[in-house]
């Protein structure tokens, strides 16, 4: 079964994907494996608090023997592709930075001008706006193991909220399945973006536009051979990505 889920923001998302100086930008397109942590959190995913030990700041996405990873989802079947933007707009917000060398303009941020109306160490992030719409795609192969929302028959019923991004964003969602699904197998152009780490070693991916983020950079706009679903919307998106398969296959 194939999703079609259309997101709308109703907060303002952050995400800091770039970090110019005092500029904290946030790119346009939703990553994957953030989302599957926003819709799949507590049901098949843990996301524990931590502070210190052996995994502390360590990225774990993929290690399937640390209880942050994304395995469970390869285990239940489910997939999330990255989030397009249909509409979206930007809305840079000031706040109050702490006095670090980090930023590089430890000379500026200190001695005079402290007796403005305003704090002499600020910073600037970028964020997606309100109002904002997303479209993704989720793939299951076991409709069991999906949250008991999408499972609902009634489509006005078929919709949530989920939290996303460092501020922890309110984000409207709607599933609606995708009949009419055909198997196509050869060449084809993808518009959808795509993490390329999680797809399917038979994929080639052979063009593409990359869209650079952390944690692992996506692709748009790409040109790929395999099997692939062709969407009656005519979307095209490649068959047997699961998170990981990649690294996996790489790594073995």
């Amino acid at each position: 079964m194939l999703y079609q889920c259309d997101l709308t923001l109703h907060d303002n998302v952050f995400f800091a994907t770039r970090e110019m100086g005092t500029l904290f930008e946030t790119e346009k397109y939703l990553h994957n494996w953030a989302l599957s942590y926003a819709l799949f959190e507590g049901l098949h995913l843990n996301r524990p608090y931590r502070l210190q030990g052996e995994y502390a700041q360590k990225p774990s996405y993929l290690d399937s023997s640390h209880e942050q990873s994304l395995h469970p989802l390869n285990e239940a079947g489910i997939y999330v592709f990255p989030a397009e933007p249909l509409q979206w707009a930007y809305q840079v917000n000031t706040f109050k930075a702490a006095q670090v060398h980090y930023y590089g303009k430890s000379k500026q941020f200190g001695d005079k001008g402290a007796d403005r109306n305003y704090p002499v160490n600020f910073g600037r992030a970028k964020e997606l706006a309100v109002g904002s719409t997303y479209r993704t795609y989720i793939a299951a192969t076991d409709l069991t193991a999906l949250p008991a929302w999408m499972q609902q028959q009634d489509d006005d019923k078929r919709r949530t909220w989920i939290r996303l991004g460092k501020w922890a964003a309110k984000i409207h969602i709607q599933a609606t399945p995708i009949t009419g699904l055909k198997t196509v197998s050869g060449t084809f152009i993808c518009r959808h973006p795509l993490n390329p780490l999680d797809l399917a070693p038979s994929t080639r991916l052979l063009i593409y536009n990359r869209v650079v983020m952390p944690p692992v950079s996506l692709v748009s706009q790409a040109q790929l051979e395999g099997e692939y679903w062709r969407l009656p919307n005519d979307t095209c998106l490649p068959i047997g990505s699961h998170y990981g398969a990649r690294y996996v296959a790489k790594a073995s």
